[in-house]
């Protein structure tokens, strides 16, 4: 496991006037996490935040492999050196014998706090996504989103991401 100090950041950038930052998610952010993950009508019928013991074993195994990347943004009030986790997303990094042996990247868990969607961090998360796979050599991201989330899909339709096809998953 990597050491637990403040990861250096990914990306700084300005949002609304306030400084938003990038950087690699600590184990001791993960309450805040998955405080976001719960934070929507699906969400908060998914996770338990009363126990911590599985998203800890999650956030080992993530951080432990250098083809997963767990990320949080923090929004820094004026002349802090830290700030709130106000939003993360997951990035993973697929092999592939399609496409001619090409990577993909595939981004889970796409969340902004409720209060501070609307200002321009889910797209300063994505486009740097986006960047970040493009570094890494993938040739193709892809993403699900429910389809009750019909702002999400306006979002990633924005940013160029077509419904091209179907996805299925198979609760285990």
């Amino acid at each position: 496991m990597r050491n637990q100090e403040t990861p250096p950041p990914l990306l700084a950038a300005d949002v609304d006037g306030r400084t938003f930052r990038l950087r690699r998610a600590l184990r001791a952010d993960l309450p805040a996490i998955v405080a976001l993950l719960a934070d929507d009508s699906m969400g908060a019928g998914r996770e338990l935040a009363g126990d911590m013991a599985p998203y800890e074993r999650a956030f080992a195994a993530i951080d432990a492999d250098p083809s997963h990347l767990l990320v949080v943004g923090e929004l820094l009030p004026p002349g802090a050196a830290a700030g709130p986790v106000v939003a993360t997303f997951q990035l993973s990094f697929l092999p592939g014998i399609s496409r001619q042996g090409s990577w993909r990247a595939q981004i889970e868990g796409v969340r902004v706090a409720a209060s501070l969607r609307g200002q321009g961090i889910g797209n300063v998360m994505v486009q740097w996504a986006i960047g970040e796979s493009r570094r890494r050599g993938c040739t193709l991201m892809q993403l699900t989103t429910h389809k009750s989330r019909t702002a999400a899909h306006r979002f990633y339709e924005r940013l160029g991401f077509n419904a091209g096809h179907e996805g299925m998953k198979l609760t285990l």
